[in-house]
C-alpha cells in the first residue's frame, strides 16, 4: 500500500520524494538515481496543488466564446 504523499511537509529537503520509501536525502535506498527528487513545493512553489492537471479552472470565457463561435 501506497503511503500517504503530504501536501505540506515541515522540512522537504531532507527527504527524496522518488518513490514511497521517502529515504532520507543522503540514503536513496531506491536506486533511482544519485540525487534525491524534491518535492512540489520546492519545484513549484507553496501553492502547487492549486494549479496544474487537477486544477479547478473557470472554463466560463471558454464556453462562451465557443458557444459565439458556433451560434455564426
Amino acid at each position: 500500500m501506497a503511503k500517504k504523499f503530504p501536501i505540506v511537509a515541515k522540512h522537504p529537503e531532507r527527504i527524496c520524494w522518488g518513490c514511497d520509501k521517502y529515504c532520507p536525502a543522503d540514503s536513496l535506498a531506491c536506486g533511482n538515481g544519485s540525487e534525491r527528487t524534491q518535492h512540489p513545493a520546492e519545484l513549484f512553489g507553496e501553492d502547487w496543488q492549486e494549479w496544474g492537471l487537477d486544477a479547478k479552472q473557470d472554463l466560463s470565457p471558454a464556453v462562451d466564446q465557443i458557444s459565439a463561435e458556433e451560434s455564426e
